[in-house]
């Protein structure tokens, strides 16, 4: 396939991954129930058919709602679908050749987790164990000689949270960190080395604190007792560093 077809591809089938993507990210609690049943309203319960599931096409007729109770549907599918594009549209403008599907592929998963740390403060293994797996495959086939530097990313990945983890139960008496995030750095490790995790918690990181500034000046009222979803920001890093080193 030609670069310009796989670019074109990636492009056309970002929007239906995104579909997808929303169903996984309201329903990975339930991994048995991510294919069946099939996607319903959740206003009626009325099953909904292949027209129905067009990415953006359908929401924009039927203009966000119900084609059977007229129940708002909402923002959030065509916003996961656009957000999938995007990442589609940044990998084919940054990365060329047979990096592009193992980067898209990247990015997607990277939403999927990013959202739900985001909504819920879970980075579920479903997948961050996958993602932590494909880095070290991608790796393996595509420059072996890179393996040694992924594994030793994704051990001191795994290692630099459980330390953080532990230090801050010993300085605080109480869990700061989860072991999703543990599971993310790992993977983070996986796929940029370990010569890419000092960026990757430094973008995160800086991302994080640019939230919290943005909340205090909008009047937000923030203390040390404050949840942060810190795999969003993680995520966040993974993506750059992956693309620009």
């Amino acid at each position: 396939m030609s670069t310009t077809a796989s670019d074109l591809l990636a492009l056309a089938v970002a929007p239906f991954v995104g579909s997808f993507q929303g169903v996984v990210i309201l329903r990975y609690a339930e991994p048995l129930s991510i294919v069946a049943p099939g996607s319903r309203c959740e206003a009626c319960g009325h099953r909904l058919s292949p027209v129905d599931l067009v990415p953006f096409a359908s929401w924009l007729v039927l203009r966000g709602r119900c084609r059977h109770c007229r129940a708002v549907i909402g923002w959030f599918y065509p916003g996961i679908e656009l957000a999938a594009l995007v990442i589609a549209a940044w990998a084919v403008v940054a990365i060329s050749g047979w990096a592009l599907w193992p980067t898209c592929l990247l990015g997607w998963i990277l939403l999927a987790l990013a959202v739900i740390d985001w909504r819920d403060f879970v980075l579920p293994d479903l997948l961050t164990l996958p993602l932590l797996a494909m880095g070290l495959i991608v790796a393996w086939m595509f420059d072996p000689d890179t393996l040694a530097a992924n594994l030793i990313g994704a051990a001191g990945g795994f290692a630099f949270i459980m330390a953080v983890r532990i230090a801050y139960r010993r300085l605080r008496g109480c869990e700061g960190i989860g072991l999703g995030d543990a599971k993310l750095l790992a993977a983070a490790g996986a796929w940029v080395g370990w010569s890419g995790l000092p960026h990757t918690v430094l973008i995160g990181s800086l991302a994080g604190i640019a939230i919290c500034l943005f909340r205090w000046a909008r009047g937000d009222k923030i203390s040390t007792a404050d949840r942060m979803p810190f795999g969003a920001f993680l995520c966040a890093g993974i993506w750059v560093t992956w693309l620009y080193g």
